[in-house]
């Protein structure tokens, strides 16, 4: 009953600070019952400058942390809720009012299972940041494990002292300095609250206003929920951090931040201390002597290997996670939202990389099907008209000026139009994009950043889009195939081997022979069967 009224006070609330922002003329065109929309507006909005997608994004930031986490979450989502109010939602800051530090210092006590003065050097009691999820402290740290010292994780050149490096690293203890990710203290219970009340939300909102459904408000909370689940185990985020340092081992543009797994658990995230200036910020850069020319072309080529060599990708590039360093490599941190792209979605992106430079559509259209996103019964030579209307326009503008990352944000609206299956990764990666593109023509608007990864891109696909390499991709194809024949052979084995067992348990007994065959004698025929086929073909 207690819980009850406590939601029910909740909801209250949320639907108040909707209300008094305006935020509900963003469902305005999908509301039956606009004279209600109208007396609400009345008797209870105080804040109605700025688009609907400022307002809502107003309302979100008073809901707290779950609510803008959810706001950001939308943002990425322009193929549900449009490119206007996804903009809106893109301008959302995630900063929050810091935790007490003693309640912070229990939590690492709690999780590393010692005292913080005996598991730092020092730890400084301010946090440098604070956010919906976490804070972040810096501290000092004597490594448990020192590292070897020939391992690095700079390039210090050719003059390298190894037996010098050595001799320092025991003089000193091989002292780091650190950054602390700390989670705030019962978030999670507030996020899932939070996250049950958005849920009941949108499964009333699709039901009382169908209109609604195209935003698919229930499908969107639950894609949160899982994102939400992951972020809050920061073992992960230290995961992802350590993938993507071991694909850019050898990228001496590229830096991520050493991990530092013995002060790290489900709730702290310990890693190597970075600084830099930030990304987009021109004049300081300028002033440190840094080529911005340099900068977007190890940007750009960073972008491209993250998602065409590794398939794996930073999700969250903007600029306030991405510095540079006073040797002007490129620095990164926040690694709780990843994009993966397997190897089909990658060549996907590749042939349609090259139909759309080629302005061949009706290779564009085919590239979809091939791939099979156009559903049965979707006219392909209309999907290529739908195609050529996005693309061409944006052909006639100069270099500068275009961005294919909104091409492709029009490219996937038009998929959704089409009834295909959205590809929340190719969204993810649209969002980044933009960002890229956003930060590219601050430091110089009269370069392309992807022209600039343009040989790159022309490499990779002679490597895996040629005849040649389909006739490699086919024969590594084939050659997987085999490999697993033996396996499905033992299967096949055992099936038939149970199918003659069945046989004769039947032959055996007159009344079950009477019967005929049954449907578990049936279906398990059907089995070998269709185990058979997939031994042939697979």
């Amino acid at each position: 009953m207690i819980k009850a009224a406590i939601l029910s006070f909740r909801v209250l609330g949320i639907l108040w600070i909707l209300a008094r922002c305006d935020a509900f003329a963003v469902f305005e065109d999908t509301l039956v019952n606009q004279r209600l929309l109208r007396l609400v507006r009345r008797l209870a909005a105080r804040d109605c400058t700025g688009r609907p997608g400022e307002r809502l994004s107003r309302a979100m930031t008073l809901l707290g942390p779950a609510f803008v986490k959810f706001g950001q979450f939308l943002a990425t989502r322009a193929d549900l809720i449009g490119n206007t109010l996804s903009e809106d939602l893109s301008s959302l800051q995630d900063r929050l009012p810091p935790f007490p530090s003693e309640e912070a210092q229990r939590v690492v006590e709690r999780s590393l299972g010692q005292l913080v003065s005996e598991l730092f050097v020092s730890f400084e009691t301010e946090p440098v940041s604070a956010a919906s999820l976490a804070q972040v402290h810096f501290a000092t740290i004597r490594r448990r494990h020192p590292l070897p010292p020939t391992d690095r994780a700079e390039d210090d050149g050719d003059d390298w002292d190894a037996p010098a490096a050595a001799e320092k690293q025991e003089q000193d203890g091989d002292i780091a300095q650190v950054a602390v990710k700390i989670l705030r203290p019962g978030i999670e219970r507030v996020f899932l609250r939070d996250i049950d009340l958005m849920a009941w939300g949108a499964a009333v909102l699709e039901r009382v206003v169908p209109l609604s459904r195209r935003f698919r408000p229930v499908e969107s909370v639950a894609l949160f929920r899982r994102l939400s689940e992951v972020e809050m185990d920061l073992r992960l985020e230290a995961a992802a951090a350590s993938e993507l340092a071991d694909n850019f081992a050898d990228d001496p543009g590229y830096r991520i931040p050493r991990i530092e797994w013995d002060y790290t658990a489900q709730r702290v995230l310990t890693m190597e201390r970075v600084s830099g200036i930030r990304l987009d910020d021109r004049a300081a850069l300028l002033a440190e002597g840094h080529d911005l020319r340099l900068i977007l072309e190890n940007a750009a080529e960073i972008f491209f290997k993250q998602v065409f060599r590794d398939g794996f990708f930073h999700g969250d590039q903007h600029p306030g996670n991405m510095w540079v360093d006073a040797e002007g490599r490129i620095v990164v941190v926040d690694f709780g939202i990843m994009g993966r792209l397997d190897r089909k979605m990658r060549y996907f992106l590749a042939d349609m990389l090259l139909a759309t430079l080629a302005r061949d559509y009706r290779r564009l259209a085919r590239v979809h099907v091939e791939a099979g996103f156009l559903p049965a019964g979707q006219p392909e030579e209309l999907f290529a008209q739908a195609l050529r209307a996005v693309c061409e326009p944006i052909f006639g503008r100069p270099l500068g000026e275009i961005s294919f990352a909104r091409l492709l944000g029009q490219i996937l609206q038009i998929t959704a139009s089409f009834q295909m299956p959205v590809q929340p990764q190719l969204l993810l990666m649209q969002k980044n994009m933009l960002m890229a593109e956003g930060v590219s023509r601050k430091l110089d608007d009269s370069l392309n950043i992807w022209m600039l990864a343009e040989p790159l891109i022309v490499t990779w696909v002679a490597q895996h889009r040629s005849p040649q390499a389909r006739l490699r991709e086919a024969s590594q194809d084939l050659g997987e195939i085999l490999e697993r024949m033996p396996y499905n052979l033992r299967r096949l084995e055992r099936l038939g081997e149970m199918a003659e067992e069945e046989l004769a348990r039947n032959l055996a007994d007159p009344d079950r022979r009477r019967g005929g065959l049954g449907w578990g004698q049936g279906l398990l025929w059907l089995a070998v069967a269709l185990l058979a086929l997939i031994v042939i073909i697979d």
